[in-house]
């Protein structure tokens, strides 16, 4: 079946940096666009930053310059280097695979930023 696994998360201080991996299996990974989304409590979940299979790339206004998506396709792994952080960062993030009307979501990863 298909899994999406993230990890990386933790609380981190304002101004510093975390990286998030999410592995895939049990798909064709390198065929499927793939993306972080991040949910914050009481909001919606919103799109972080999207990486196609060609390698173009697509942030948030509120990420961009901060934040960089990645993908090893020989390792089935997308990343999320996430750089001075701020305390409007926390979530739960979420990896998604994307091909067609296929859609995969992982069980999500929580960072937390605070003092």
């Amino acid at each position: 079946q298909v899994q999406l696994v993230e990890s990386g998360g933790g609380l981190v201080q304002p101004g510093g940096s975390l990286s998030l991996s999410c592995a895939a299996s049990g798909i064709n990974f390198s065929i499927y666009a793939m993306g972080w989304y991040r949910q914050a409590p009481g909001k919606q979940r919103e799109l972080v930053a999207t990486i196609t299979t060609g390698g173009n790339t697509n942030y948030a206004d509120s990420v961009r310059g901060r934040f960089t998506i990645s993908r090893d396709n020989a390792k089935n792994t997308v990343y999320l280097q996430m750089n001075s952080l701020k305390p409007e960062d926390t979530a739960v993030y979420y990896c998604k695979g994307t091909r067609y009307e296929y859609a995969y979501w992982g069980q999500g990863t929580q960072v937390t930023v605070s003092s």
